[in-house]
């Protein structure tokens, strides 16, 4: 089962990714629009009523919102319009571009002043549409600033308006009225169908549909969820591997949409019984949306305070702890889906400001109680992992933290605000706060889907939650869901739709628009190039250079300059590809230029004697060099510096204009051919014909050691204490030459002992001025003439005492 869901999953990704990647593809960028023929005079009503409008300012919100809706609409055909005829404007200018400046003396030939005052004409009447659709455009742009700032001005009024505060009792009656009003409507609209006989006639036929769609209705909302629980913790009872998980969430979607489809058949049941009036309709139309508010909140909060599945929970809670959590969410849920459903009944039954605070207040104040509820689950979640872990709080436990204060304000802030007066003020923060709320909630059940999907399709149980692609995964959806943050702090659609706008549009630098479609272009021609620079690198490296008569160094060298040129090519396709004219940015790449000259000079160094590494190849990869006082291994030669391995297994990064100007011992380059020297020391008196015998036997005996030329043996020196010899042999490969002193001096030792040679060490007479200090005896009086001090000498034994026969060192020296 587990590989039928890997199968799955990867079919519905690459599915997804195709799609998206066939949706959203960026059309080419030097692709050229047709002509749009722009209707100015339409263009000019408009603008003169908006003018209108702004100035005035009595038009209400939403035509003010109508109205600049369709003034963007203009603006992007003003847009669309400034790129006609650009084809023919690049031709006629690169035409011009080819006659010349005017000669200075103005002598200059008819038949070319003819053709450039021609040039000119055509260029004027291709740029004249351009210009009155720049003109346009920016008319547009100031009617829509002028709209944003009347409606942020009507927004920021009602925000602060005082208005009657709920704990005012003179207010209390108007609330109780408004609500029994309400409840009487519905009544004597119910009545009143029922009363007709044809309502009544109808209502009767329907009577079998309406019974079934009722008890469909009450099945589901009384059994669904139940249902769906039992399967989901059948499931994951024996383990919660990452397909069970699959399988559970997947299932458990039952809880939200099984009762949902039952609250939708009694709904229909109602509505099949004929009995609906206007006021009715208007609740019931607003009963399914606050119904599945309601049914969210209490199936996040079974995914976020789970009851079965514990392998990972989000919070870190026990289960009572959970169980309370899953109390308080699903009454969040019935808070939330109450205060909209009555906020849309007031505004239908035309409650009073005061009716509508009065009744409202207590559903905030419920809400203000549940989230000090939820806010002080949250501070457990983080004491609970700071204490179990002793460890340093993480970035997730923080946000945690932080988001259980700002509950615990916003629990305090709301209704106080509410009880002053200022009820816009405390809807405005209450509202958004426990929608988003749910929406937090809801990236975090995506979050973990995610994270299961991956593990399902990598098997990285372990490390799934710290790898790139789950953290990425939660980035974009963090990304994707701030544009419903904003519109759930009262953020307008059309706001977002400029935001948009702007984003598409780009900025102009140096006469060049960058705009996120060139940029995609440009990403998308990049990667292309790069991935075909790295297969054709690794074809040459595997494939084709093995069987060419070139060094492993020359080999690398071809590959890296392969995969430099690749990249410069792909770079200056992409940026062709995207349309973007460098010509344009030629003085801000030569002041550019400067500025890198004098503050990257030491990195311009570098790599332009990187090129000369790879180009000159004094050194290549896998040579044994020194530098610097370091010995190693060249292991990597990049554009900025060199990477060598030493003998200790630490890396060396040695700057590239170091290797070229400094000194550079190469001690196998070109080949590996190298000399070892073994210094040798005999004791005075032994036979150096012998010696040098023994020594040259011991090198030509060696495996590694050349017989052509053949090895030396060379008596050096007489030293202080021996007679000095070395052996200096050439050896097949100088990386050994380690092992082969080593080897030597084994088989030297052996030989020495064989033929009774010595090896002498270093050794000194010692004589003691006061021998009685180490006895304790009394010193002895002093001879009328002190014999002179006698010198060190060297001898074959370790030691030459003192007449007394005291042989220690001096404690006072």
């Amino acid at each position: 089962m587990i590989y039928f869901l890997r199968l799955v999953c990867l079919v519905f990704s690459l599915t997804f990714v195709a799609g998206v990647g066939i949706t959203y593809a960026p059309a080419p960028a030097l692709a050229q629009p047709n002509a749009v023929a722009v209707d100015y005079k339409a263009w000019e009503k408009t603008a003169a009523r908006a003018d209108e409008a702004i100035s005035a300012g009595r038009a209400s919100s939403m035509a003010l919102d109508e109205l600049r809706n369709e003034i963007s609409n203009w603006r992007q055909q003003f847009l669309d319009a400034q790129s006609a005829n650009s084809n023919a404007i690049a031709t006629v200018q690169d035409q011009l571009k080819s006659l010349g400046p005017v000669p200075e003396d103005g002598n200059e030939a008819a038949d070319i002043a003819a053709q450039r005052e021609e040039l000119n004409r055509r260029l004027s009447q291709l740029l004249a549409p351009v210009k009155t659709a720049e003109l346009a455009h920016s008319r547009a742009e100031g009617l829509i600033r002028g709209i944003d700032q009347i409606i942020r001005d009507r927004q920021t009024q009602q925000l602060l308006e005082f208005g009657p505060s709920p704990l005012n009792p003179v207010h209390w009656p108007a609330g109780v009225k408004a609500l029994f009003d309400t409840l009487t409507v519905l009544q004597d609209e119910f009545v009143g169908a029922w009363k007709n006989p044809v309502l009544r006639k109808e209502a009767t036929g329907n009577a079998p549909k309406v019974l079934i769609w009722l008890l469909v209705g009450l099945v589901l909302v009384a059994r669904g969820r139940r249902w769906s629980s039992r399967l989901v913790k059948r499931i994951l009872k024996d383990e919660t591997s990452c397909g069970r998980w699959i399988v559970a969430f997947i299932v458990s979607l039952g809880q939200l949409f099984l009762p949902y489809a039952g609250t939708y058949a009694m709904i229909e049941a109602v509505y099949a019984s004929g009995m609906v009036g206007l006021r009715t309709d208007i609740l019931l139309s607003a009963l399914l949306p606050a119904a599945f508010i309601f049914l969210l909140a209490r199936w996040l909060a079974q995914r976020i305070f789970p009851v079965y599945e514990l392998r990972t929970p989000p919070l870190n809670l026990n289960a009572e702890n959970r169980y309370s959590g899953r109390v308080y969410g699903a009454l969040l849920g019935l808070v939330v889906a109450t205060f909209f459903l009555l906020k849309r009944v007031s505004e239908v039954s035309g409650w009073s400001e005061a009716a509508t605070n009065v009744v409202l207040f207590p559903v905030m104040v419920v809400a203000g109680l549940l989230l000090l509820r939820l806010a002080n689950l949250l501070l457990l979640h983080s004491r609970a992992r700071i204490t179990e872990d002793q460890t340093e709080e993480t970035f997730r436990d923080r946000i945690a933290r932080l988001l259980s204060r700002a509950l615990m304000v916003l629990a305090v802030v709301a209704p106080s605000l509410a009880a002053i007066g200022y009820f816009e003020a405390a809807k405005s923060l209450m509202l958004p706060s426990l929608l988003s709320l749910l929406l937090i909630a809801a990236l975090l059940v995506l979050h973990r889907l995610v994270t299961e999907v991956y593990v399902l399709l990598t098997g990285n149980k372990e490390a799934a939650a710290e790898s790139l692609i789950p953290v990425l995964a939660g980035f974009m959806l963090v990304l994707l869901s701030l544009p419903v943050f904003a519109l759930l702090w009262g953020a307008r659609v059309a706001q977002l739709t400029e935001l948009w706008t702007r984003f598409t549009e780009g900025v102009y630098i140096g006469g060049t628009r960058i705009s996120p479609a060139i940029f995609i272009t440009l990403a998308i021609v990049f990667i292309i190039g790069y991935l075909v620079t790295r297969l054709v690198q690794g074809a040459l490296k595997n494939s084709v250079l093995p069987k060419t008569k070139m060094d492993a160094g020359g080999r690398n060298a071809v590959v890296s300059g392969v995969g430099y040129l690749g990249i410069f090519l792909s770079a200056l396709i992409a940026i062709t590809s995207a349309g973007i004219d460098l010509s344009s940015l030629a003085i801000v790449a030569g002041a550019l230029s400067v500025g890198i000259g004098f503050g990257l000079q030491n990195i311009v160094s570098n790599f332009v004697s990187g090129i000369i590494l790879l180009i000159e190849r004094p050194i290549s990869e896998g040579d044994w060099i020194e530098v610097g006082g370091q010995h190693g291994y060249v292991r990597d030669i990049s554009v900025r510096s060199t990477r060598i391995e030493t003998f200790d297994r630490t890396d060396v990064i040695v700057p590239n204009a170091d290797l070229i100007s400094g000194t550079v011992t190469n001690y196998t380059r070109g080949n590996t051919v190298g000399r070892v020297i073994v210094p040798v020391g005999v004791a005075y008196g032994t036979d150096t014909r012998k010696v040098e015998s023994i020594l040259r036997e011991v090198a030509e005996a060696h495996p590694m050691v050349l017989a052509h030329p053949a090895p030396n043996v060379v008596f050096v020196a007489l030293g202080a204490s021996s007679l000095d010899f070395e052996i200096r042999a050439i050896l097949r490969d100088v990386n050994w030459v380690l092992n082969v002193h080593s080897d030597m001096n084994h088989e030297i030792v052996r030989r020495f002992a064989e033929e009774g040679i010595e090896i002498p060490f270093a050794q000194s007479d010692i004589w003691i001025r006061n021998p009685e200090a180490l006895t304790g005896s009394k010193p002895a009086q002093p001879a009328p003439a002190a014999a002179p001090a006698s010198q060190s000498t060297s001898e074959q034994k370790p030691f030459q005492d003192s007449d007394d026969g005291d042989s220690d060192a001096d404690p006072d020296r």
